[in-house]
């Protein structure tokens, strides 16, 4: 088990798993940073007395859908679970790696929930040696390590972070939002919610390990 604290119950169960003991970091508790679930947003007029010009951001679009969120605001969340164009995405950012990316949340017919698991891991021949935060999923509680975009312990072990076409997603500023995306929704500061100390879990993940695992797993 990879230890969270005085509750058993928050462990992760990290049998099989492919990672080093000895290059983890940190291990603050499972959601430490209030990874958001259902997250508000404001329009470009009233977050334009918020954002500085040289903001910067990230803005997915899909459909008629755009969607901003401040690497100000990711850094406090570093995960947010929200839907573009009716389908669940998860905007990132880890600012110890500086790596700012838009996912996709849908695996065939399950959808995932994602989290900090409070660990941080590096490995010298990833990203320079560069320390990148451990996500998780709240319906198998596999651990997953975006630095190599995939699941590196339980149930979906291997499977693939799948990450949007950069078509429909780019790392950007305030003033270019302002000026081609008027419409744009832009993610509300300082929201927070109670941790819960159960989730759904999904039993039959098959589906999900035959159709998105790595091929050289």
């Amino acid at each position: 088990m990879l230890y969270e604290g005085k509750d058993s119950l928050q462990h992760y169960n990290i049998t099989d798993y492919d990672l080093k003991d000895e290059q983890f970091h940190y291990g603050i508790g499972r959601e430490r940073f209030p990874a958001l679930l259902e997250p508000e947003f404001i329009s470009v007029q009233e977050a334009d007395s918020v954002w500085a010009d040289t903001t910067r951001f990230i803005l997915a679009y899909a459909g008629k859908d755009v969607k901003a969120y401040s690497v100000k605001d990711l850094t406090r969340h570093e995960v947010v679970n929200d839907v573009l164009n009716g389908e669940p995405i998860m905007a990132v950012y880890c600012i110890l790696a500086d790596l700012g990316a838009i996912y996709d949340r849908q695996y065939g017919d399950k959808e995932l929930t994602f989290a900090l698991s409070g660990y941080t891991y590096y490995d010298k021949e990833v990203w320079d040696g560069l320390d990148g935060f451990i996500l998780w999923d709240r319906e198998t509680e596999s651990l997953w390590w975006p630095l190599i975009d995939k699941a590196v312990s339980g149930p979906l072990k291997g499977v693939e972070l799948l990450e949007k076409d950069k078509a429909n997603w780019e790392d950007t500023t305030w003033k270019a939002i302002k000026d081609n995306y008027p419409k744009a929704q832009v993610l509300k500061s300082g929201q927070d919610f109670e941790r819960p100390k159960t989730w759904k879990t999904i039993d039959d993940v098959s589906s999900i390990v035959k159709n998105y695992s790595l091929k050289d797993d």
